[in-house]
């Protein structure tokens, strides 16, 4: 299943893109998000390598300056979404989200700092400045593009259906999900994508993809949509379920991952698009990914 495909692009992203996706909750409070501060290294050998290989000093502005004199870039992130971002046995942030903002901080000469919260909780932390930028998987659509700006690219993945083991052929279509529960996490592209793929039937929504394999593995909803790198981590640790024979159109369902930072924010955007390109063209993302995906499968998450 594994289709991975990291892309550079060499523009800003334009919005006109058709969006597959739907937007984080916009009423989320980041206040009431929870919260975990961090310093992080990139523990990737291609980390060192793309950071030494580029010279990011003529990016310059007042969001880049303002940074630079704090010392530390704050990422926004939520770390239980393996193989992008999530902790190792020692509780550091780790996977190929958290090594991309490594690259984005030793572009700007500062130190990472992880703060992790719920994931409808990371775009108004962006919003309010509480983070600097916000990395967390997150698919590039316009609803999103109405309340911050995203940066191009690094990653895109097509989206999985989840089904509990021995009901792979039983699930294959659009019409054998009528009237079934299908579920995604609360507040991402996933739930959305239900809605507009799958409209005869029923979104069941949680906060965390861990428990809602199990709420497929128990049989008390039929199905879950995932990205297919993270689907593939909860079919490594679950027995109980699999992926079914079914396959979105590419119009619904051509998911592009990017960051998101504050709108206004142009500086630190162009910075980051200039990380994007290098780190994808020289295929130090692909090793930090494919690195991500094997301590993933390690750790049983």
């Amino acid at each position: 299943m594994k289709k991975f495909l990291a892309i550079a692009m060499a523009a800003v992203l334009s919005l006109s893109l058709a969006a597959c996706g739907g937007a984080s909750s916009s009423t989320a409070s980041s206040a009431a998000a929870s919260s975990e501060a961090a310093s992080t290294a990139a523990s990737s050998e291609a980390a060192s390598a793309s950071t030494t290989a580029y010279d990011y000093s003529s990016y310059t502005g007042e969001t880049i300056d303002a940074i630079k004199a704090k010392g530390k870039l704050v990422l926004g992130t939520e770390a239980q979404y393996a193989p992008f971002e999530f902790k190792d046995l020692d509780a550091n942030f780790v996977g190929c989200d958290i090594w991309l903002a490594q690259q984005i901080a030793d572009a700007l000469g500062v130190e990472l700092e992880v703060m992790d919260m719920a994931f409808d909780g990371i775009i108004p932390s962006v919003k309010s400045n509480q983070v600097d930028i916000g990395i967390a998987a997150f698919t590039v659509d316009e609803e999103r593009a109405k309340e911050i700006d995203f940066t191009d690219m690094y990653q895109k993945d097509e989206q999985m259906l989840i089904v509990k083991k021995g009901n792979e052929e039983v699930y294959t279509t659009k019409e054998s999900l009528a009237g079934q529960q299908v579920g995604a996490q609360r507040g991402t592209t996933q739930s959305k994508l239900i809605q507009s793929a799958l409209p005869d039937s029923t979104l069941f929504e949680l906060d965390k993809w861990p428990t809602l394999a199990m709420e497929v593995a128990n049989g008390n909803i039929a199905a879950i949509v995932v990205d297919g790198a993270v689907g593939e981590s909860l079919i490594a640790t679950n027995d109980g379920i699999a992926q079914a024979n079914f396959t979105f159109s590419a119009e619904e369902a051509n998911f592009g991952k990017a960051a998101v930072v504050a709108k206004g924010k142009d500086d630190l955007k162009e910075l980051v698009n200039a990380v994007i390109a290098n780190v994808t063209a020289d295929g130090s993302f692909q090793a930090a990914y494919d690195e991500a995906v094997e301590l993933a499968g390690t750790l049983g998450v």
